[in-house]
Formats: C-alpha cells, structure tokens, sequence
C-alpha cells in the first residue's frame, strides 16, 4: 500500500486492487488535479480540499483507493452490502464481505471490492483490469 498525506487525510493506494478504472481522474467524475497517472507522485492531495478528495475517493469501485483521518481508517459500517454487476466488468461489492478461500482461509473486506467474473484476473478472486484486455462481454 502506498500513502499520501494531506493535514489529518491520508490517501491509502493498493495497486494491485486497481481495475484502472479511470474515475479518479477522467470525466465527470474524475479529480485531475489530485489524481493524475502521467505524473509523479500520481496522487498530489495538496492540490484539493480533504472533503473533495473524500468525495472522489468513495466513488472508487475497487476500494484500491481508501482514506485515513488522523490514521483511523474510515469504514461505514452501517452501510447494506450490495452487489452490483458492472457491465462488462467485475462484480462491485460494496459493504462488508467475507471471502472464504478454498483451504478455508477468510479475509473480510469493506466499502468497494471488486470481485473477477471473466476468469482472465492474475489476482484472483479480485479483478485487476484484465477484463478489458482479453474483451470480456457480460
């Protein structure tokens, strides 16, 4: 995980929970001037206010982008899981989830997670973007 600081707001980033979805930083939804992959950092939180940032952040639909306030995680707990299959694309679980693994292994995550549905995902369970390469359709 790689972290961005403004003030009280970190901006935690998973790269390999990134379905390169664009809509941190391209049309209507995008934040160009905090998030831009053509520069370095990529990720510039100076550049905004916290309540923007926090704004754009929950609308990412893989969860690879979560926030930290005075490093307390944020989590909506009271939020109703739902599933929600994207054209095209993963399932967007948003909410609480367990996944239970085969050797019997759990792991719980929250707020957004994208879960693989065209099996061409080298990071199984989760969707990394490769949907859009091998052109999935669903």
């Amino acid at each position: 995980m790689k972290q961005y600081k403004k003030d009280t707001l970190t901006i935690n980033w998973e790269p390999e929970k990134c379905i390169h979805s664009t809509k941190c930083w391209r049309g209507e939804t995008g934040l160009p001037t905090v998030f831009n992959p053509k520069e370095k950092p990529w990720i510039k939180p100076e550049n905004e206010e916290i309540e923007t940032i926090i704004a754009h952040i929950k609308q990412c639909p893989s969860g690879a982008l979560s926030y930290s306030l005075n490093d307390e995680i944020v989590v909506d707990t009271n939020a109703a899981t739902s599933i929600t299959i994207l054209a095209n694309g993963p399932l967007l679980c948003t909410g609480k989830i367990k996944i239970i693994y085969p050797n019997g292994n759990e792991e719980e995550k929250t707020n957004n997670t994208a879960l693989c549905r065209c099996g061409a995902s080298a990071n199984k369970p989760f969707c990394d973007g490769n949907h859009a390469k091998v052109g999935f359709k669903g």
